[in-house]
């Protein structure tokens, strides 16, 4: 790795984001969903980040929305890498005519606009956790799968591969057993891009008013701060910048992450793909 350093920091830095997101419920000092007290009240000790327009506690909100994008980034990119190596080593596996359909389909959603599908599909349904996940994981997924192609198609031609065919293996029984940890190293660096684009698209999404209206989201405190005119008093303070920097933290440790991993994975990325939803 470029610098174990990098690594370490990133690491721990996630590892905390996990551990507020899984104790969530005892690390909150109010239910986010509850009307704590009186409105645009200042932190205080009781209220660490204040209060928002109608009473809940921020600071609770701040809370549960780590978890809401923990699992928004875990979901998306779930769906997406799946997606992708299921597309990616069938076609490159098999070739032929399965390959052409599955790079014909790759292709064509490659050529619809990402981000104005995204807000067309998020401002149709308005969804909550899994549909937002869903629409962000089968949007994202075509550039990882034409990279995986390339490289399953290069490993099938390896010496080794032809000596187990030959030997009688199956298609199957090659794919998961040597395909797949050949992939691995950059499966995993594509899903740790996928992952922290996907909490970026959230948040935007959340922000722009399309997501879950009851959702706690760090992008929805962002929308109801605007919406409420907090750019405009002095609760911008307590209300904007601790979601804006948890945002910002979060993205910044999955990108040391991804960047310690870069220089073990780049080389099994192919640098004709273009990017899309990265």
């Amino acid at each position: 790795m470029k610098n174990k350093a990098t690594f370490t920091v990133g690491s721990v830095c996630i590892l905390l984001f996990v551990l507020i997101a899984v104790f969530a419920p005892l690390l909150a000092p109010c239910d986010p969903n509850e009307m704590v007290d009186a409105s645009y009240c200042r932190p205080s000790a009781e209220h660490i980040l204040g209060t928002n327009d109608i009473g809940q506690d921020i600071f609770s909100e701040l809370i549960y929305g780590t978890r809401y994008s923990l699992l928004i980034g875990f979901l998306t990119a779930l769906i997406s890498g799946g997606i992708a190596l299921i597309v990616g080593v069938t076609a490159g596996w098999f070739g032929g005519v399965l390959d052409r359909l599955l790079m014909n389909l790759t292709t064509f959603v490659i050529t619809v606009p990402y981000y104005p599908l995204v807000i067309l599909l998020a401002a149709l349904t308005k969804g909550g956790l899994l549909t937002m996940a869903m629409i962000l994981g089968t949007t994202s997924w075509p550039e990882m799968a034409r990279v995986i192609r390339a490289q399953t198609r290069k490993i099938r031609q390896n010496e080794y591969i032809t000596s187990i065919r030959a030997m009688g293996a199956g298609s199957l029984y090659i794919m998961v057993r040597h395909i797949l940890p050949e992939l691995s190293l950059f499966v995993l660096y594509r899903l740790i891009l996928r992952f922290r684009s996907a909490i970026i698209a959230e948040s935007s999404l959340s922000f722009l008013g399309l997501g879950s209206a009851t959702a706690k989201s760090w992008g929805a405190i962002l929308f109801y701060a605007q919406n409420k005119n907090a750019f405009l008093t002095n609760s911008w303070a307590w209300w904007v910048i601790p979601p804006g920097v948890s945002i910002l933290i979060l993205v910044f440790s999955l990108f040391l992450v991804s960047y310690s991993m870069e220089e073990k994975a780049a080389p099994r990325m192919n640098t004709l793909s273009g990017r899309r939803g990265a």
